[in-house]
């Protein structure tokens, strides 16, 4: 069986194309160096520098809020040293508290203010469920 296929084609002639559309196809995209750069940033990561930086800084402020009412030494310990990084006025060494908030554009005032509030939140919050649950009631046996 064999199929036939008409083909038609189009006669009508194509409307004429202006010479300024023509030229505007082959025309350069204009883009600005500074329009480029922008655009990379945008998706380029954290500096490695930074990403370190920031990783310091995090590790530090988990230590002061993970571990503010452990009993445990080793936790203890952990808390201590950090609450002793975070609240140092030493900017002399490349990773003191203050250097790292400079580098990274942070107000390192700002960080204080509110991980002492969150402390103080922390201990009245523990307080507050010590109370309630309190020591057991002994009863007397005469």
């Amino acid at each position: 069986m064999k199929f036939e296929t008409k083909r038609t084609y189009n006669t009508e002639p194509m409307a004429p194309v202006s010479e300024e559309k023509l030229a505007s196809l082959f025309q350069p995209d204009v883009l600005l160096t500074q329009q480029y750069l922008d655009n990379f940033r945008r998706k380029t990561p954290l500096e490695p520098e930074k990403a370190l930086l920031l990783a310091v800084l995090d590790d530090a402020v988990r230590c002061f809020q993970d571990n503010i009412l452990s009993q445990n030494k080793k936790k203890q310990l952990l808390f201590e040293e950090a609450e002793a990084w975070l609240f140092s006025e030493e900017s002399d060494g490349v990773f003191s508290f203050v250097s790292v908030c400079a580098l990274l554009g942070f107000d390192p005032g700002y960080i204080r203010r509110g991980l002492r509030r969150w402390q103080q939140r922390a201990l009245v919050a523990a307080k507050k469920k010590q109370r309630a649950t309190g020591p057991a009631h002994q009863r007397l046996v005469a």
